[in-house]
């Protein structure tokens, strides 16, 4: 017979789920943020993100929030970290889950169309982010460390970048990411070593130098 248990024996308990969605836009590292609408911390800036339902798994909620938020759907999140001290939310006990993902400035930028409650805030280093709700800061800060480890093990800056492109542009994602200038020589060695991409035979058009190679992800 199981064993009878009364809800009110148990303490409340919320799970949210935030989304940490970056870029590079002028040659910076960014960030999509948002204005809360409603306390706490009512008018101020955000990541995106909301509650998990009954029934939601958890990439379905961040799915959810990530069409709701910023009107992008189908998109790749990484799940980055879970977040839970006692005092993170004054409401009540709230777990959020991280997610990260790194989208082209265009979609990021069409969102911004879209809405006006959100921004792209500048987010490498030197940069002055406005104050964010909740402990966002230290999800964003998690965020970052992890995208710039993966840079040295996986492929993720070729999200950012089209079909076709020059080592020149490939560097200058990585140089935007990590917040540093690279040796070029030693970069282009480092990626064609990786085996990641592959010449495609053709060279850029115009400029008054000789037109860079381009290449192409082989991923």
């Amino acid at each position: 017979m199981p064993q009878a248990y009364d809800p009110a024996d148990f303490p409340p308990l919320a799970v949210t789920v935030d989304l940490v969605l970056m870029t590079v836009r002028d040659g910076r590292l960014a960030v999509l943020l948002q204005r809360r609408s409603d306390g706490p911390h009512k008018g101020g800036w955000a990541l995106p993100g909301g509650f998990v339902g009954v029934d939601e798994s958890l990439d379905d909620a961040a799915q959810r929030i990530l069409a709701g938020k910023a009107g992008l759907t189908g998109g790749w999140l990484e799940q980055l970290y879970s977040f839970g001290s006692p005092d993170r939310d004054p409401r009540m006990r709230v777990v959020t889950i991280a997610y990260f993902a790194l989208l082209p400035a265009g979609e990021l930028l069409a969102a911004l169309d879209e809405r006006d409650d959100l921004i792209i805030a500048p987010a490498g280093p030197g940069e002055t982010l406005p104050p964010l709700a909740f402990d966002h800061e230290e999800i964003l800060d998690h965020a970052i460390r992890r995208l710039r480890g993966k840079l040295a093990y996986a492929p993720v800056a070729f999200a950012l970048l089209p079909p076709v492109f020059t080592l020149r542009a490939l560097q200058d994602v990585h140089e935007a990411i990590l917040g540093t200038r690279l040796n070029k020589p030693a970069f282009r060695r480092r990626m064609l070593d990786t085996g990641w991409i592959e010449g495609t035979g053709e060279r850029e058009e115009g400029g008054a130098f000789r037109p860079a190679e381009l290449f192409r992800a082989k991923i």
